[in-house]
């Protein structure tokens, strides 16, 4: 299961859990779900901290991938993909030069 999708199930669950245990106090439901919100944000700060982890290196390597396939693009565009002739030694003359 993705990284992303632990975190997300994770923190829709302990917001649940947060909702249904505040239920028997019977405060306005508006309230409940805030409380519920604000505790949840807190618990998994806490409790969701290895998965938090886990997709914030998920996002970091995708970031690095796409830089790197930018770059190669930017590169292939500029015609800096090509690889560098070997150099020629003094007085031989290259293959594209006319002859004098």
């Amino acid at each position: 299961m993705s990284a992303a999708v632990k975190y997300t199930l994770g923190r829709i669950g302990l917001f649940a859990l947060v909702a249904v245990a505040l239920l028997p106090f019977r405060l306005d439901l508006f309230l409940t779900l805030m409380i519920a919100l604000l505790v949840s944000m807190a618990l998994s700060y806490f409790l969701l901290r290895t998965w938090r982890e886990e997709f914030a290196a998920q996002i970091a390597e995708a970031a690095r991938k796409r830089k790197e396939q930018k770059e190669k693009l930017r590169a292939a565009l500029a015609g800096e993909d090509e690889t560098p002739e070997p150099a020629k030694p003094a007085g031989e003359p290259a293959k594209d030069d006319p002859k004098p």
